[in-house]
């Protein structure tokens, strides 16, 4: 657990209970200190990271790496979660301003009653690939042929589990026709397909170059490509953002304002420059032992990422409509995609040009 005190701030990543939860006291006291920490300097803010080293959030560390948060006047900490429902968490306690992970957590928290809304969107693609253990025979060839297998994702109630159910249910399996264990991302994730705990699953990249280069896994269904997304699932699926409280939004607009200038002048840097010249500007963890392959699927992803960081007006129904067919409460109940997402902050920006 990290170090924590009433008066001070949580100085690692792990702010989770042995037991994996946020215990109640410790959520209690995790909102009050950040509240009184925003309250003393309303430029200190606290994002969560669905995983920094993931590539689908790069835009987040870039924007960091180059200043842009400093230009805006704004101290801004990163924490990384390895799933997105755990970052979720740390935004429902108060202990986060903001999250940026994928966008169809919005659609989720409204069906259970809570309001986030997303401010800048950074793809249109969920980045992620279901690959498959090169152990297993080579007749696997789809979802279907995964009956019976045990399949990896990041977090249950993670838009991996979302995805995976959608994608497993398309090709006529049900739940129960295989097993969905949460490994989380990077190396715990191949940690569990080396070891045999799973036998395929869904994760991004830079994980899924590597398994591939390492000869471990084969890529089974490909969501890293606007074409295979909108082949596997009808359409563009924006997915990585930043979403923040519409409570604090609301009362917050012109920090939230500072926030989108830095991640959409993130954005169109990224478009501006290559992928080596990008690379080099991430922390070397994230390139690991093969940097070239970390630049080659960097100079892959980079045709996904948003110049201008708005919402694509068909995206939020196609991801409605997967999140539907395995999510009984955004099935059931209306949805008002309008209070989902605004435009209105990416907006500003571009006048502002």
């Amino acid at each position: 657990m990290g170090v924590f005190t009433c008066r001070g701030r949580v100085r690692n990543q792990r702010t989770r209970s042995p037991r994996g939860w946020i215990t109640p006291l410790l959520a209690a006291c995790l909102a009050l200190a950040a509240t009184h920490a925003l309250a003393q300097d309303p430029t200190r803010l606290t994002i969560m990271v669905s995983g920094t080293a993931k590539m689908i959030y790069l835009p987040a560390t870039l924007a960091q790496r180059l200043g842009y948060f400093r230009d805006e006047g704004l101290e801004v900490e990163l924490l990384s979660q390895p799933a997105g429902v755990d970052a979720e968490s740390e935004l429902l306690t108060g202990f986060a301003q903001g999250v940026v992970g994928f966008y169809d957590h919005t659609i989720d928290l409204q069906a259970k009653g809570k309001e986030v809304r997303a401010i800048v969107v950074f793809s249109q693609v969920p980045g992620e690939a279901e690959v498959v253990s090169t152990r297993l025979p080579a007749t696997v060839e789809s979802m279907r042929e995964l009956r019976g297998r045990t399949l990896g994702v990041t977090g249950l109630g993670a838009s991996t589990s979302f995805l995976t159910r959608y994608l497993t249910a398309q090709q006529g399996l049900s739940a129960g026709d295989y097993t969905m264990l949460p490994v989380g991302a990077e190396h715990s994730f191949v940690k569990a397909l080396r070891s045999g705990r799973i036998d395929a699953g869904m994760t991004t990249d830079p994980t899924v170059s590597r398994l591939v280069r390492n000869g471990e896994a084969r890529v089974l269904l490909d969501l890293r490509t606007l074409e295979g997304t909108r082949a596997a699932l009808g359409g563009p699926y924006p997915a990585a953002c930043l979403y923040l409280q519409t409570e604090w939004l609301e009362a917050h607009p012109e920090l939230a304002t500072k926030l989108a200038r830095a991640f959409v002048r993130t954005l169109r840097y990224m478009h501006t420059h290559n992928a080596e010249d990008i690379a080099a500007r991430m922390p070397a963890e994230f390139r690991h032992e093969h940097p070239e392959l970390y630049v080659k699927s960097l100079a892959a992803a980079l045709p996904t990422f948003s110049a201008d960081g708005r919402m694509p007006d068909d995206g939020p129904p196609t991801v409605l409509r997967v999140l539907a067919a395995s999510n009984a409460n955004a099935r059931d109940k209306h949805i008002d995609l309008s209070r989902t997402y605004t435009n209105r902050f990416v907006d500003q920006v571009r006048e502002q040009r």
